[in-house]
């Protein structure tokens, strides 16, 4: 699966950002209390408990987050801003530590599928990436290139959900044991999924192909 996406290091304390009440992104501060929790503050509302797991499984886990969701988008930018928000979601939730790479690595490919699926995507930001990204003499066979990718994410958001996070999950770098802990399978049904799924993909391509 040809869909442009790589991950980096997370950056320097850039724990997620929380919507303020204008809707616009507000800097969370931080402050320590005494139970080791971490205390959230924003402007104009109180102090929220966050958990305090939250930085060391961010740093941990944000490359991965970015990778699997820019192999959806095919967008670095527009994959920090999911893993932005799967951050949040994770920072409200109870997951156990020990289950926060594989739940992350899956609410990844969900919310950048729903992005994709329901057109939340930004055109001039995915034309600029893909411009940035290749330096080719032969503008013919960058044309073929970016639609292609643009092609195979299409078919990829009219795949099954199941179908569609397998094949990111396991395309993003995961191993088959990885995948199978995140999708709660059977190790030994990965790759069966996988391939039913790349399966899928080739005929949606094909579909479409001949319908054009």
């Amino acid at each position: 699966m040809d869909v442009v996406g790589q991950g980096g290091s997370a950056p320097a304390a850039a724990l997620p950002v929380a919507p303020s009440g204008d809707g616009h992104g507000a800097v969370v501060g931080r402050s320590e209390r005494k139970d080791g929790g971490t205390v959230t503050r924003r402007p104009g509302r109180a102090a929220r408990v966050v958990r305090p797991d939250l930085e060391e499984v961010f740093r941990a886990a944000y490359p991965r987050v970015v990778a699997v969701a820019a192999r959806v988008l095919g967008s670095r930018d527009e994959a920090e801003d999911v893993a932005q928000e799967v951050f949040l979601a994770f920072a409200r939730s109870s997951v156990p530590a020990g289950e926060a790479a594989g739940w992350l690595s899956v609410a990844a490919a969900h919310t950048a599928l729903n992005h994709l699926r329901t057109g939340r995507r930004r055109a001039s930001r995915e034309e600029a990436a893909e411009g940035a990204a290749e330096v080719c003499p032969d503008i013919a066979d960058t044309v073929v290139a970016r639609d292609e990718r643009r092609r195979v994410r299409a078919a990829l958001a009219r795949l099954s959900r199941r179908q569609a996070v397998a094949l990111v999950l396991r395309h993003s770098g995961l191993s088959y044991a990885e995948v199978a802990a995140a999708l709660d399978l059977s190790p030994g049904s990965v790759g069966t999924v996988v391939r039913r799924a790349e399966s899928a993909l080739r005929k949606e391509l094909n579909r479409h192909a001949s319908s054009e």
